[in-house]
């Protein structure tokens, strides 16, 4: 049996919104680094952090104050750390961050770290909300990455970030372009998508044959106090079973063994790639309004 450990690392706001975003970049680095090292002696083989881990989820504001939050990748300086422990403890980091491509030009983005510390690339963020309270668009450019998957030392990775979740297209991309393991770092609060939380990942690894790391932040965020954030992150098998799970309410650590070969008898079994029709679904991509 194939193995791989997997991490994720869900948190509160560390400080205040009051503050710069250099100074909670700060806190919140500082706080994960003792959940990093707990990653690290516990055999945490790839480990991924909440959507845009260094800051509030400032989407509720369309405060350009939070501009200042970018980082560019990978020479970024929070991309530049990670790169240290991900060496240090020989661990695939996903760092979901916010990224300034040039100024003006902001996306919200995962950085994927090899565990030999080397960069070796980044998904953006595709689908961005913008209705009361999550107005990403303010902030967010729509990401032109594509579904890429990522060879790293233990698994090939793939990366969805929070909203994308609702779109089954995505999922299924990154499935055929030989994704075994995704990661959907989020920053979702109590109300309807509660219940979505543990229906949508279970039913995409079923429908794709995949584990699925589901991260999500805690507490509530002043002044904005959109909702709580739930944390409840999970791991999820091929079969939709929920592996391991946080709670709903404090900064956490949640570990799971992925048998890798699961993903090969849940595929031969189910055959859903086999009896795929693609040829059939060209209107599906047919952006005219008739």
């Amino acid at each position: 049996m194939t193995t791989v450990r997997a991490g994720l690392i869900q948190m509160g706001l560390k400080g205040n919104t009051d503050m710069s975003p250099e100074q909670i970049r700060d806190k919140m680095i500082e706080a994960h680094i003792p959940l990093i090292e707990e990653a690290g002696k516990k055999g945490v083989q790839v480990l991924s952090f909440q959507e845009v881990f260094t800051q509030p989820y400032f989407c509720p504001s369309q405060d350009s104050k939070w501009y200042a939050a970018t980082e560019s990748i990978p020479d970024g300086p929070t991309v530049k750390l990670m790169q240290d422990y991900a060496k240090k403890h020989n661990m695939v980091i996903v760092v979901p961050i916010y990224e300034q491509e040039k100024t003006g030009i902001y996306y919200n983005t995962a950085a994927v770290i090899d565990a030999d510390g080397k960069y070796l690339g980044k998904y953006r963020k595709t689908h961005i909300p913008q209705v009361a309270g999550f107005w990403e668009k303010f902030f967010f450019r729509p990401g032109n990455s594509g579904w890429p998957v990522f060879q790293t030392a233990y698994c090939k990775l793939g990366v969805y970030i929070c909203y994308d979740r609702h779109f089954p297209e995505g999922w299924r991309a990154l499935a055929l372009n030989g994704a075994e393991y995704i990661v959907n770092p989020s920053a979702t609060v109590k109300g309807v998508s509660q219940y979505l939380w543990e229906l949508e990942q279970p039913a995409s690894a079923v429908a794709n044959g995949v584990y699925i790391g589901a991260t999500n932040r805690v507490g509530t965020e002043a002044p904005w106090n959109i909702g709580e954030f739930y944390g409840s992150s999970y791991v999820v098998n091929p079969r939709g079973e929920i592996i391991a799970q946080a709670s709903e309410d404090k900064d956490e650590l949640v570990v799971a063994d992925m048998d890798m070969d699961m993903i090969k008898e849940i595929r031969d079994n189910w055959q859903f790639f086999r009896d795929r029709r693609p040829e059939m679904y060209g209107d599906l991509a047919d952006i005219g309004t008739s």
